[in-house]
């Protein structure tokens, strides 16, 4: 299974591709997608888009996975980060991909066997389960890797019992 994983948001929207064969992950490229708080809202937007929809047209994933918004105390950061979420998987959608959400408390469960799992966790399991040199960096890009591994877990898991 060819899985694509993404932490939305509008600073930076963080990307991992993986493949998953059975218990054994290994990446295939991940970056971040970055834009500036100076630019306007509907062109960072408009950048996540095009950016992701050229990701998965280029890599031709199979399935597209995405962090769920969790309760932020900002509403206006809770706000932007539905809007690049929102774009992440029209961009997945319009590229005829099947689109699957995970919760944080999921994502952290899946990667660490702990939902309230730190940052750094996070970022140390993706690094061994994938077999990095580091952790990757910044910790968007890790979040966007753990939800694709959470992916390839769940819906692995969920295949079994159908």
């Amino acid at each position: 299974m060819f899985i694509m994983g993404v932490d939305p948001g509008t600073a930076i929207t963080g990307y991992g591709l993986v493949k998953y064969n059975g218990s054994r992950y290994s990446l295939v490229e991940c970056g971040c997608i970055r834009t500036s708080p100076d630019t306007p809202m509907s062109e960072r937007l408009h950048t996540i888009y095009r950016e992701l929809t050229g990701i998965i047209g280029q890599y031709q994933p199979e399935q597209f996975a995405v962090e769920e918004l969790f309760f932020n105390k900002n509403a206006r950061t809770a706000l932007a980060v539905g809007h690049a979420r929102g774009v992440a998987m029209l961009a997945a959608s319009s590229s005829g991909l099947p689109v699957f959400e995970y919760t944080p408390l999921q994502v952290k469960q899946a990667v660490t066997g702990f939902g309230r799992a730190a940052k750094e966790q996070v970022q140390y399991m993706v690094k061994t389960i994938l077999a990095l040199p580091e952790a990757p960096n910044p910790d968007d890009v890790a979040d966007a890797l753990a939800v694709a591994i959470c992916h390839g877990q769940l819906y692995s898991w969920v295949r079994k019992l159908q």
